[in-house]
């Protein structure tokens, strides 16, 4: 018997109304993830992907379709319940870093802890247990301007494994990265998910594929297969013919 599945989406639907305009970011998605999986969704801007993303992770809500995560449907969620959700099961890391400027590479690890009910003295240790995870026990008291870039996404990586959450969500991980640095995060990444997580990357750098155990197209708010999703990627538009004057 097959395991099941430790998400099940099942006729997702986003619609955003823009002016008068309604954009339908996801038009019907039905999707699959096996636990400790490293999934990969590959899609250019504008492709539903990050919207899926921000939908698993509680961040939003679907237009219609449903969203199971281990059994719980995330649809039928109160606020509060999605709250706790997102603090117990998924950690985000964003493309963006998402750090507070003002705070050490310490103090942004600790922050996602502060509702938890863990003592100061655990979030510490915790918290530090977590650089040294990623190589960043040196840069602790660190600013974030202090950081490179890889360092700081690297912090990132900290901060949403400081809970503890079988899911890890990633949003362009490597988008603001160097090539080097960004194919560090793949391998931590990867690391990550070797070590039992379940870990979704939303992407368009091809480079994270060879870490995946699924990988999932998506274009224009639907799943397709790879071979339509390559004859898309390779579309040329046809230059126009010149005007006759």
């Amino acid at each position: 018997m097959s395991e099941q599945p430790v998400i099940q989406i099942r006729n997702l639907r986003k619609t955003f109304t823009m002016g008068k305009q309604k954009v339908h970011a996801l038009a019907g998605v039905d999707l699959d993830i096996a636990p400790g999986s490293l999934t990969v969704i590959m899609g250019p801007s504008g492709s539903g992907k990050s919207t899926l993303l921000y939908l698993l992770g509680g961040l939003d809500r679907p237009t219609s379709g449903t969203i199971q995560v281990n059994g719980r449907y995330l649809d039928q969620m109160d606020e509060n319940d999605l709250g706790l959700f997102r603090r117990k099961s998924v950690g985000f890391i964003f493309q963006s870093f998402n750090l507070i400027p003002s705070m050490t590479a310490m103090q942004n690890v600790i922050f996602p802890m502060r509702f938890t009910g863990v003592s100061n003295k655990e979030r510490q240790k915790q918290a530090a247990r977590m650089l040294s995870q990623v190589g960043l026990a040196k840069r602790a008291l660190h600013r974030p301007t202090e950081l490179s870039g890889g360092q700081q996404q690297r912090v990132a990586v900290a901060r949403a494994l400081v809970n503890n959450p079988p899911i890890i969500l990633a949003d362009e991980p490597t988008g603001n990265l160097d090539t080097t640095s960004g194919f560090g995060i793949m391998k931590l990444l990867s690391k990550l998910n070797l070590e039992g997580r379940t870990v979704i990357v939303v992407t368009h750098d091809m480079r994270m594929c060879q870490f995946a155990s699924n990988i999932i197209y998506l274009l224009d708010g639907l799943t397709v297969s790879e071979a339509e999703y390559e004859a898309a990627s390779h579309f040329e538009i046809p230059e126009e013919e010149p005007e006759e004057v």
